[in-house]
Formats: C-alpha cells, structure tokens, sequence
C-alpha cells in the first residue's frame, strides 16, 4: 500500500482566510478542493506540500450564477455538477462534453472544475511510484536534471491533460485569481506557460476562485477527444472549437483550441482565419485542420505513438467542426469512443 506522507490539513471558511494561509507558508503549502489528482501524487511522492489548505468549506466557490448570457462557475463546483446543469449543456456545449468526458463518474463527483484547469502534467517518466523515477534516476520534472523523453530538452515536455482547459479557451473563457495581495482576472488561454514543469501563470499563493465564460449566443462549441479506453483515461489528443456565423452562413468568430499536445492548451490562429469570412465548407474545414495539424507537437510521453496523435488532431478538428456545423456525428463519435478508426 503506497501511503500519504505526513501534512497539516487547514480548512478555512472563506477565500481571504485560505489566501492568508498560502501566504503564511510560502513553498510549503497547496490548495486541495476534490484532491482527485494531488493525493495520488502525494503517494507517490510527487508533491510533498507540508501544509493541505482545503478549499471544501467554502460556499462560495461552489456556486454557479449566471447573468446576460454569462456563467460565473466558482472553482470549487465539481464536474458532475456541471454535467447535470442543462443550462450549461445547451449554451456551452464544448464545456459540457470536455466535462462530462473527465475520467468517471466518481471522480466528477469529486473533481472540480478549478481542479481540472490547474491539472499536473503528464508523462511516462514522471507520474510513476519513487521506487520506480528512482530506478531511473529520477527526471528533470521531480528530482533529476533529465527529461526522458527527450534528453537533449532544456525544459520538460510533460504534457497537458485537461479536458476543460482546451475548451474554455475555445469558449474565450477567464478566471479570477486571489491572493492575500490582491485579486487579478486574465484569460484562461494565459493561465498557462508551455514548460511541462511551470505550466501554470498562477503563483502558489494565489487561489483560482471562479471560472467567467461570456455570453455564448450565437456561437456553437464542441469537444472531441482521443483516449485508450472509454472512460477513466486521460486525453491523449484532444480539440475544442466554437464558431459563430451570421444569417447567410459566413463565420463571423471561430476559435480552435489543442489539448494534449503541448505542456499547455494550444490556440490556432491559423485556424481562426482559415475560418472566418467564409462559409464553413469542407474545405475551410480542412484548412483549419491543417493549419491545427502544423502546431500539434505531441512527444512520446503518453499513450499511443506520438506521429499518430498529431494526425489524429488533423482529424479532430475535422470531425469537431463537422459536428459545429451540424452535420450527425454520431457514428464517428461512438467509433473513436470505441477505438475502432
């Protein structure tokens, strides 16, 4: 049995009470609301936090409002309650299928949507028990100075995993930080750095307190990803997009958004303006499926063959805009959730 290592466990009742605690504990302490993804790494030694500040006594983190077609999505709301929430299903498509698509139903009843944004990367040669990295010798992300999958790399190529990110950047979504200093709003697309190791702009001692998604309104949104079993599995390619056409067909907005493929969420701006100012025919499809296909730069870190992966985002986009158009996808969805392509 792989157990925890020793920690205090704070459970304040407000934000500025848990900003004041990360504060007094620079480097020593971090946040844990669903603690679906850190107490593994816990065990296994990954993270070693002296101090767990728990954010699951506060109320206010666990609401959801919404006003003039926007949705204020506190942090602390779990994924399952965002599945069950028709509102969201309806107006934020891509959002609803990237959370609905997150590991199991357990762990959505459990996992956070401020969770899932500031999800660890991801690699074979990190997210192993100590007795394994140490067998390697450990590798530049926890340890050691080398990154395995690349051993030339100066930085680590630890892989993004979250389902939500890639779609809340397509969705043109923000967040709220807070710290016992002050309080900042940025986009989501700039939550994170492409470093496997430093992946996320907010600092330790600030909180993730809530989730902004605009008026959705005109625009349609759609997530697909690619994983080895249906359920359970991390993304090992995934695409969000969101698209807004005017009366006569023309795209009017377009975003397209990359997971999986990179240490953060990549947007294509290619992508963008193979779309825009043209009706969405096959062959702005497949543009901006090219031009997604040209910034995807999966390394072999996780599963499946890393030249398969990139093509898969060329076919991602593809079937991701087909199904933003309103062609049925159906099949193709139930084939790739099958693996059978």
């Amino acid at each position: 049995m792989i157990r925890l290592p020793p920690f205090e466990l704070r459970a304040p009742r407000d934000v500025p009470a848990a900003a004041a605690l990360l504060a007094a504990a620079p480097g020593e302490a971090m946040i844990i609301a669903g603690g679906t993804d850190l107490l593994p790494n816990m065990k296994r030694r990954l993270q070693t936090p002296r101090v767990l500040v728990s954010l699951r006594q506060i109320d206010a983190l666990r609401r959801i409002d919404a006003a003039d077609g926007a949705f204020t999505i506190g942090a602390g709301v779990t994924l399952s309650t965002i599945v069950g929430r028709p509102e969201i299903r309806e107006a934020c498509t891509g959002l609803w299928q990237a959370a609905a698509q997150v590991a199991t139903p357990h762990l959505r009843n459990m996992g956070t949507i401020g969770g899932n944004l500031c999800l660890d990367t991801r690699c074979t040669y990190y997210d192993q028990s100590a007795e394994w990295r140490r067998a390697i010798g450990y590798c530049m992300k926890k340890d050691g100075d080398t990154c395995w999958v690349a051993t030339s790399s100066p930085k680590c190529l630890a892989v993004s995993s979250t389902d939500t990110a890639p779609a809340l950047v397509a969705l043109g979504a923000s967040v709220h930080l807070v710290s016992a200093g002050g309080a900042r709003r940025l986009p989501v697309v700039d939550l994170f750095h492409n470093d496997g190791m430093k992946y996320l702009t907010r600092r330790p001692d600030e909180i993730l307190t809530d989730v902004v998604v605009p008026d959705q309104t005109g625009w349609v949104s759609r997530y697909w990803k690619v994983r080895r079993r249906g359920s359970f599995d991390f993304p090992t390619a995934a695409v969000a997009v969101a698209i807004r056409r005017d009366a006569a067909g023309i795209v009017t907005g377009a975003r397209v958004a990359l997971g999986a493929v990179a240490s953060r969420p990549l947007l294509s701006e290619q992508a963008t303006a193979d779309l825009v100012g043209r009706p969405l025919t096959d062959e702005a499809i497949e543009a901006a499926s090219e031009a997604a296909y040209d910034i995807a730069k999966p390394m072999d870190n996780t599963d499946f063959a890393l030249v398969w992966r990139k093509r898969m985002i060329r076919a991602l986009v593809g079937y991701a805009l087909r199904d933003a158009r309103g062609d049925d996808m159906r099949a193709t969805r139930l084939a790739i959730a099958r693996q059978v392509l």
